[in-house]
């Protein structure tokens, strides 16, 4: 049986979003599932952009989603590994020097799509001659360099689209070194695919393109082609193209400002795409257990950011209070225990939303009083013994077989006499975690 290894490559030059996660997450569920190894990878070639603030946020992110790593790597710790291999590339004629400025190669592709031919490059910088070259250099023209495709054709079977089939001769020669020498992308991916032993390799389906010329950059370094899955992009929930605002919607700004669960985006995002029924998960086993690339459909995915928020709500309201004690204490939560988090779950949709139920039945209110007379009678009607979930109702029936209160002018005072507020969580249900004590001194105006 194959050995499955697999890497999540991002560059570091921003922060983990919703498009760059969901290569993560499918990246990672594919490995476990196989007893793979997941390798993080970070491709930080780009010196001028990549951040180390950015390389820390992902793994915070990713460790965040319970997503861990079996090896790390940094690209730009094999400078001389990829200086190796286009040395060798350069010797065997795969890789030559073209000095076409950017207008000109615009102009060369304005020209050809007007004649509605596809702007593929003519690699006229195969035929200049010595002398045209040194003219060239003479006018301090650095060359950028282009990988020639052999033009035979390219053919995969992809683990979600099936078969793929390319022809060389219907590509460009892409440009793998820039003017200033410096390698690009697609050239030292491929190096880092072979030196790391990848045996697949897992992303969007917008880089199907760039596959067909990746197949022939393995096949001209010498090894072995990996096996291939490219899954569908993204769409919004209308079914158009995803927006730029969901599409940027950041990992850690979904955890520090919207207060999600990592295992709400965990659930959504490993079903978005695919012939399962998208629903809550507790844990990234469940998930790794179901995943399989033969469920995932070639039509766009839809993000909506209301599922996930559903997804979120599903979570909190199932989660165990063992789950919850540590997240409770996050936010200052400490001595939270299992009766008021069964209570407060039902009520809430974020963890933080837990914080304004403990203020009320906890903490210490000031109750807002209008009609002293009003409290004072139903503050003698409030039930005797233990207080459960039938208080509230029986409490009510009394209140209204002696006083001839109805609708707002029933509720508000009693709401803002035990609360302090006009609005908030469900009188019933805080009740009895006010508890006898509390509600008598705030009936009687008495911050308690």
């Amino acid at each position: 049986k194959m050995s499955i290894k697999v890497r999540f490559a991002p560059s570091p030059t921003g922060k983990l979003h919703v498009g760059n996660v969901r290569a993560a997450i499918v990246t990672w569920l594919f490995a476990r599932k196989n007893n793979g190894h997941f390798m993080l990878r970070i491709d930080d070639t780009d010196m001028e952009r990549s951040k180390e603030e950015y390389v820390d946020a992902i793994q915070s992110d990713l460790t965040w989603l319970g997503l861990t790593w079996d090896s790390f790597a940094r690209q730009s710790q094999r400078w001389d590994r990829y200086n190796q291999v286009i040395a060798d590339l350069k010797e065997k004629g795969r890789l030559y020097p073209c000095y076409e400025t950017e207008e000109e190669l615009a102009l060369k592709r304005k020209s050809l799509m007007s004649r509605s031919l596809p702007p593929i490059y003519d690699r006229g910088s195969l035929n200049l001659t010595a002398d045209q070259i040194a003219k060239f250099e003479a006018e301090g023209r650095k060359p950028h360099w282009r990988f020639k495709l052999e033009h035979t054709p390219i053919e995969w079977n992809d683990l979600v689209r099936g078969d793929v089939k390319f022809h060389g001769k219907d590509l460009s020669d892409p440009v793998l070194i820039r003017e200033d020498g410096s390698p690009l992308y697609h050239l030292c991916s491929v190096i880092d695919d072979i030196d790391f032993k990848m045996s697949h390799i897992i992303r969007g389906e917008d880089h199907v393109a760039n596959t067909a010329t990746h197949v022939q950059m393995f096949e001209a370094i010498g090894a072995k082609v990996p096996q291939f899955a490219h899954y569908a992009l993204l769409s919004g929930k209308d079914g158009g193209k995803l927006s730029k605002r969901l599409g940027a919607l950041g990992i850690q700004e979904m955890r520090d400002e919207m207060g999600l669960e990592p295992m709400a985006i965990n659930s959504l995002i490993a079903k978005l795409g695919t012939s399962d029924n998208i629903e809550a998960f507790d844990s990234l086993d469940a998930l790794v257990a179901d995943f399989d690339f033969s469920k995932f459909s070639r039509t766009m995915a839809r993000f909506d950011h209301d599922e996930l928020e559903r997804l979120n709500t599903k979570i909190i309201q199932s989660m165990p209070f063992e789950v919850a004690k540590k997240r409770l204490s996050d936010i200052g939560l400490n001595d939270a225990d299992q009766e008021f988090w069964l209570v407060a779950r039902r009520n809430i949709t974020k963890i933080g939303d837990a914080k304004e139920w403990w203020d009320v039945t906890r903490g210490v209110v000031s109750p807002v009083i209008d009609d002293k007379d009003f409290t004072a009678t139903i503050s003698g009607l409030l039930p005797e013994g233990n207080w459960d979930e039938n208080t509230w109702s029986e409490w009510l029936n009394s209140i209204k077989a002696n006083t001839d209160r109805k609708g707002k002018m029933l509720f508000m005072p009693i709401r803002q006499a035990l609360t302090g507020m006009d609005h908030g969580p469900e009188l019933k249900d805080m009740l009895p975690l006010i508890g006898p004590e509390k509600a008598k001194k705030r009936l009687q105006g008495i911050a308690a």
